[in-house]
């Protein structure tokens, strides 16, 4: 198989980068994923635990693979993706929840580019066999994306790139063919520290290293149950995802637009009190076809009664107050804190 038809056709399906490595080529994920698990920064997601032994190492996921294509994926925003945080009145959603799933539509390429990779092969009279991969099975995409070349893991341990930046998803096609595999490229952060002084909840106990626990994407996506209280307060009005590490990093100066249109904005900057209104069925209703669709009504409103606490908004005492005896323990729970908020902020807060 040649690798620069490969790439051409890569691109030609829509992704903005591709790298091949073989699956034995992150032997250090290992280790650094049994550290992060035994120091518990897993947090909640015991998923991460459950499937170690795979995560961890590629090649034991499936034996018979002798590559790994790594493709990225822009969905670069178009504005400031910090601006929304001067509007406490609103909801600040993460820039890659505002459009479109993005399981389906890199799914979606994947399989039409591992389609036309097997025909290339049958025309050669090699068989061949792919699985596609994007962000929902025990595969380590960042540091396979690193082994392939597409960029590294910077110091908020999320992949960057001399030529993306860093506002790009993951697939990966393993495959039975034996390809030819790209260098793997090394870190270019140098001395730089934004990401980790841009970091609102402190989450990364060392550069390259990220306490999930304190992360506001975990916190306000993974984790069930109350947020402990020190850090809703540094949330602010982030109320699903969180991109101030990516935002700040200097590499962005070389991201490229976003192809797929499914990644254009929809969600915007929704207003706290339509947000905190929303029923089981208006909230599915209102994120059909989103990511966020995942996290459900209580997870939700527990995260947006968390904003209006940290808001100083008077004037959405009334929406607090309604949600006090709401059937989720977390919601009622989070509506108490936040209308003692409030109040404590008092009518000359804003």
């Amino acid at each position: 198989m040649d690798h620069e038809m490969l790439r051409r056709q890569a691109m030609a399906e829509g992704f903005s980068a591709m790298g091949i490595c073989a699956p034995d080529a992150i032997a250090m994920a290992a280790p650094r994923l049994r550290h992060f698990l035994q120091e518990g920064r897993h947090g909640q997601m015991e998923w991460m635990a459950d499937r170690e032994a795979w995560r961890g190492n590629p090649a034991a996921l499936w034996p018979e693979a002798r590559s790994v294509i790594m493709l990225a994926e822009a969905y670069t925003p178009e504005g400031d993706p910090m601006a929304g945080l001067a509007h406490p009145d609103r909801g600040v959603i993460s820039c890659y929840a505002q459009g479109k799933d993005y399981h389906d539509l890199v799914k979606r390429r994947l399989k039409r580019l591992g389609r036309w990779l097997l025909d290339q092969a049958a025309k050669s009279g090699e068989g061949a066999e792919i699985k596609v991969f994007v962000d929902t099975a025990p595969v380590m995409e960042k540091p396979l994306a690193q082994a392939a070349g597409l960029g590294w893991q910077g110091k908020h341990t999320n992949l960057l790139s001399r030529d993306l930046g860093n506002w790009f998803f993951l697939g990966a096609i393993f495959t039975t063919l034996d390809l030819p595999k790209d260098a793997a490229e090394v870190s270019h952060c140098g001395s730089c520290t934004a990401c980790l002084d841009a970091c609102p909840t402190r989450a990364f106990p060392a550069p390259y290293q990220l306490d999930a626990r304190r992360c506001i994407s975990y916190l306000t996506i993974e984790h069930k149950g109350p947020v402990d209280p020190d850090l809703r307060a540094l949330m602010g009005n982030r109320i699903y995802g969180c991109d101030d590490c990516l935002a700040v990093c200097p590499w962005n100066k070389f991201a490229v637009a976003a192809r797929d249109l499914g990644y254009q904005p929809k969600v915007g900057l929704p207003e706290l009190a339509d947000l905190a209104a929303l029923d089981d069925a208006a909230f599915r209703a209102r994120f059909a076809g989103s990511p966020i669709k995942r996290i459900g009504r209580d997870r939700m409103v527990r995260n947006v009664l968390y904003a209006i606490g940290n808001s100083a908004e008077p004037r959405l005492i009334p929406v607090a107050e309604r949600l006090t005896l709401d059937a989720d323990p977390s919601v009622a729970e989070a509506a108490t804190w936040a209308l003692t908020r409030l109040r404590a902020a008092g009518p000359a807060a804003r």
